[in-house]
Parts: C-alpha cells; structure tokens; sequence
C-alpha cells in the first residue's frame, strides 16, 4: 500500500529510549520505565493511578474482574465495537448484553441502555452489574444515563477507551474531563495502529490507589514474594515489558502533537469530503475527539463499503470497513441484546480512511479524490481508477 491505514509516527526520542533500555539490559517487566510510564500517562489524563499491562484486552480483562465481573454477574456491552471488548468481558465467566449504537456518535446508546435497566428493576429482574462503555472509534461516549446508573442501582462503569486516548468531554456535567477517567476503571491500548504505540500494550487507569495495587498484583501472577514462588489467588503473565514501557513513554510525550495532528487531518476530511453523498465522522458540540481513524458513513443504495475499500486498494490506498456488529459475530450469535438495527446500518455503510500521523496532507486529497471518483463512477473498474488517480 502507498497510503496505509494508520501508521506508527516513530521519532527519534523513542529510539533513544529503547537504546537506553536495551544498554541497561533490564528488557523484562523489571525496569524503571515501567514505572515512569505509569506515572506519565496517569497524569497525561487526569487519572491518580495508573498500572501498564501487556495489551489493551489484558487491561480490560482485570480491570473487569475487579469491578466484580465473574459467572452470574451481567455485564452490558456495546454491540458495536471490535470484538476484543466483549472477549475481555467472556474471559471472566460474566454473561453478556449487548446494547445497539446511537446514531450521532456511534456509541452505545446509554439512554436506551438507562431505560431497559429501569424497566428490569420494576419487573424485579436481574439488571446488569456492570457496564462497559466503548469510545468508538476515538469519539466520547454520552456516559450522563450511565451516571444515574452508578447512582440509583450501584451499577460498576469501565471504560475501554482503547481508541480514544486525548478525547474529552467539552461541556455538560464532564467538562474537562478525558475519557477514562470517569468511570471506576479506564482502560487504553498502545497496540502498533493506535494513537500512541508501545508496540504492543495496555493501562489501566484508576482513582482508587487500592484497585491500582491489586491491579498490579493480578497483572504480575498474584505472586506476594520476590523471591519465593508464592501466590494468593489467580493472577496473570500481564505486565509490560520494560522495552515497551520506553517505547509508549517517549510517544506519550509527544501526544500532544499527534492529537492536534489526528485532529488536523479529520477536518481536512471533513472539508475535502464535504461535497460527497456521504455522512461524514461523528462530531458533536459537547466532544472533542481524538479522531483515531477518520470514518464515514456511505449512502445506502451507493457502492458497498466492500468494493470501495478494494477499489481503493486498486489506487494504493489502504481503507477498511467497520467492525461487524457482535451480534453477526459467531461466538455472539445468540448474546441478549437491546435495540434495533444501528449497529447493522454502521457495519452496512462504515468505512474508515488512512488517518496516519506524519503523511503528507497531499496524501489526503488522493485520499477524496480517489474515493470521489469511485463514488461518481461505481461501475468502472478499479484499475481504470487507479490509472486515473496517478496520472
């Protein structure tokens, strides 16, 4: 691919830090780079404790556990996102339910999820004990319905904001406030295509220093001796290397400059995009996202998602379609839901576009005219486009 999807932006600062790392020879999970990258990211977001684990999905998995997730409990998901989310949720034995996307943000529709929460409490039946709220695609999630939840019925909130490091709440009750820091657990991932990378890992942030602790013994094997191999309950092989931690912790100081790059791009988007018989990315007034991979809506009865991302594969330009909806996923398939069929509509007309920090913004106009093209002449074959785009 000429244009990839998302790219890491990799600086000098970070090979610097790896060297340092790699000279010390502390590579492992021992190492004061761990350390100094829990301490920067906690307080990069606003949070007062945060632990590093070995992935996004690692961090989800504990941090759900210690919200009380195990078999019985009920924890609601959003429908719409990657399946990592509703994995995490599995893993811990928990039953699942799925709860349908409202159509400004993409999120979990909270209000629906608020009202069949309190129409479950009138009949007397089991609500759920816990939500986990996605911020898709680097947008806040409304998460006020999720508020009165954790108000009235005790409800636990984590948040995966895997894809949304940097976004925030501009007005409303959470003004000022970044995603991830408002439920009981916020949870992030450093994968290679995120906003910032550790090459590969998670955190978990918290405002309880007594969730952080146990946090981090389950992510080191529960194991309470240093130097014997004692154990006082299940633990994990989760935490971050030491090399990965120099890595995330030289991105992390840099976030700022991506997150006004991310930012940057999407309203190059919006304006190049602006003409086109498509629904442009979610931005609403009380938000600012992060804008992890600038998405669009296409028209229905227009092309299928599925052929543009391949004519524009055609023209060296990588794009991709949304997830599918949990509930089309195999292991899903039969998961209690809540809500109709937005989820469905994302998944039917989603794309998302190269949102790479770093690229030339010439980049982006090959982008919309490639893709303007293939919308106004959806019965020309791709290479006729491509030829088109690169003469």
């Amino acid at each position: 691919m000429n244009i990839p999807l998302n790219a890491p932006y990799i600086g000098r600062t970070e090979f610097k830090y790896v060297e340092e790392c790699l000279s010390s020879t502390y590579v492992s999970s021992a190492g004061p780079f761990v350390g100094r990258f829990e301490s920067a990211f906690a307080k990069s977001v606003g949070s007062s404790f945060a632990v590093a684990c070995s992935s996004g999905t690692a961090a989800l998995h504990v941090a759900l556990r210690l919200a009380g997730a195990q078999p019985g409990a009920t924890i609601a998901v959003s429908d719409f996102t990657f399946i990592a989310s509703a994995n995490a949720a599995a893993y811990t034995g928990a039953d699942l339910l799925l709860v349908d996307s409202e159509p400004q943000t993409w999120n979990m529709n909270t209000q629906l999820l608020l009202e069949e929460v309190h129409r479950r409490a009138r009949l007397g039946k089991k609500i759920p004990q816990i939500v986990e709220i996605v911020h898709v695609l680097g947008h806040p999630a409304d998460m006020a319905p999720l508020l009165e939840l954790r108000e009235k019925y005790g409800v636990r909130i984590v948040e995966d904001a895997a894809e949304a490091l940097g976004s925030r709440w501009i007005s409303g009750p959470l003004a000022g406030r970044q995603v991830g820091t408002v439920g009981d657990f916020g949870c992030y991932s450093f994968n290679g295509n995120k906003v910032i990378t550790s090459g590969g890992g998670g955190m978990i942030v918290t405002g309880d220093e007594g969730l952080a602790d146990h946090a981090r013994h389950l992510t080191t094997q529960a194991k309470i001796d240093q130097r014997e191999y004692l154990h006082d309950e299940i633990g994990y092989n989760y935490r971050l290397t030491n090399l990965a931690a120099a890595l995330g912790l030289a991105q992390l100081e840099r976030l700022p400059v991506m997150l006004e790059e991310k930012r940057r791009i999407a309203a190059s988007y919006s304006e190049l995009l602006r003409g086109l018989d498509i629904s442009l990315a979610p931005d609403v007034a009380w938000a600012q996202s992060s804008y992890w991979l600038y998405s669009v809506l296409l028209s229905a009865g227009a092309a299928s998602p599925a052929s543009v991302v391949a004519d524009l594969a055609a023209a060296g330009i990588e794009a991709r379609r949304v997830w599918p909806p949990l509930h089309q996923q195999r292991p899903y398939a039969s998961t209690e839901r809540v809500g109709a069929d937005v989820a469905d509509r994302l998944y039917g007309l989603g794309l998302s576009l190269p949102s790479s920090v770093g690229r030339a913004t010439s980049e982006q106009r090959h982008v919309a005219h490639a893709l303007s093209m293939i919308l106004q002449n959806p019965d020309k074959i791709a290479m006729e486009t491509a030829r088109s785009i690169r003469s």
